[in-house]
């Protein structure tokens, strides 16, 4: 069973200061077209490369543009014993929807 959340639920625990890390894993290209701030960016098909690089204490909230890929990562990610792995449902496109912020990815916090 993959745990969901839906953007107003993610939007208030943000605004609480909660300490989540969200995942975007699109694509490159999707990326650049804007991505949830503070969100990291970590590509679906480099998630069994760089799954270290995931905390385990710490909520992951996954997301793509729809919340299809982002439930198949948490899958696999609960299959890695990963069960702090959330899927947000409907994706950025929801998030985009209910007129919640979208900006640019910080490069240079990656490289």
């Amino acid at each position: 069973m993959i745990n969901e959340i839906d953007s107003q639920t993610l939007q208030t625990r943000l605004s609480a200061g909660e300490n989540l890390c969200l995942v975007d894993i699109r694509t490159p290209e999707e990326v650049a077209q804007g991505i949830i701030p503070a969100a990291r960016h970590l590509p679906m098909h480099l998630l069994p490369l760089r799954l270290t690089e995931l905390p385990k204490d710490q909520t992951l909230i996954l997301y793509c543009r729809s919340g299809a890929r982002s439930y198949h990562a948490c899958q696999y990610l609960l299959q890695q014993g990963y069960d702090n792995a959330i899927n947000l449902r409907g994706g950025i496109i929801a998030w985009a929807r209910h007129g919640y912020d979208i900006g640019q990815l910080e490069w240079n916090a990656h490289h």
